[in-house]
């Protein structure tokens, strides 16, 4: 079993962000190249290209007042067969008065019988915004393996001024129902939260979108929260899906100083 820890801290210099604490231990890698504009980005990686059974990763996150940070991963987060027990990742973070967190990880690729379980935790301050991306694919359906895992379990909560304000779960358990045929003709699976001021042109504009056709290759629904909204995304692929979530926070490349996926969705 490998217990991998992390820490992160932004705060912000000037009109610019820094990273002023970044550690972890295997199986985490903590990635801080530069990158372009005032607001500050790291990358998620793990030693040998995935999570196997046993793997636990725990994330700490805290992002000062005014600072803006991206929390991104180098790669989709591949999640390998799980005989015995099971992954476990979680995130607790904490962004401080007026401060900009964007959680936006590449998809999550769990392998046939693979277990996984994620849990968030994140407390705004005032003034504070949050965008928190979640993207799942099937699996490794070129290979046999669409929706094929035994268990994906995830639950995120967030509280702003210690109120809580969303708590999304999702369960897809193997043993319950055919997973595969349940999905239907989608391939993966999106949750988008989005809170405060930094946010509100982005959320404004997808509680403003119409609902696509039944037959569309990307299907969504917007419910408006306290400050924020709540988007659920489901696509007939990973890159229909990926397109949605870019498009949708284009808003934030200026808040970001470039666009995060350009490169890589």
């Amino acid at each position: 079993m490998n217990a991998g820890r992390g820490a992160i801290a932004f705060e912000r210099v000037g009109e610019a962000t820094t990273v002023a604490r970044a550690f972890a231990n295997a199986p985490l890698k903590i990635l801080t190249p530069k990158n372009h504009g005032a607001a500050r980005w790291t990358f998620l990686s793990t030693y040998g290209g995935g999570l196997v059974d046993g793997d636990s990763i725990a994330l700490e996150v805290r992002v000062g007042p005014g600072a803006r940070a991206l929390v991104g991963t180098q790669a989709s987060t591949k999640i390998y067969r799980c005989p015995r027990g099971g992954v476990t990742q979680s995130i607790d973070a904490e962004v401080g008065e007026d401060g900009l967190l964007v959680v936006a990880p590449d998809p999550l690729v769990p392998f046939a019988d693979a277990r996984h379980e994620q849990r968030a935790s994140i407390r705004l301050a005032a003034g504070a915004s949050l965008a928190w991306v979640d993207v799942l694919s099937c699996g490794r359906a070129a290979r046999g393996e669409r929706w094929a895992f035994a268990r994906h379990a995830s639950r995120t909560r967030v509280l702003s001024e210690g109120a809580l304000v969303a708590e999304d779960a999702l369960v897809l358990d193997a043993r319950d129902r055919d997973l595969a045929r349940a999905m239907g003709r989608f391939d993966a699976l999106a949750t988008l939260l989005l809170f405060g001021p930094a946010l509100a042109k982005t959320r404004d504009a997808i509680l403003a979108k119409p609902l696509a056709a039944p037959r569309a290759d990307v299907v969504f629904s917007a419910s408006p929260l306290a400050n924020g909204a709540c988007v659920r995304v489901a696509g007939a692929s990973v890159g229909a899906v990926s397109a949605f979530v870019r498009d949708s926070l284009a808003p934030l490349r200026a808040a970001l100083g470039d666009d995060p996926f350009a490169r890589k969705w």
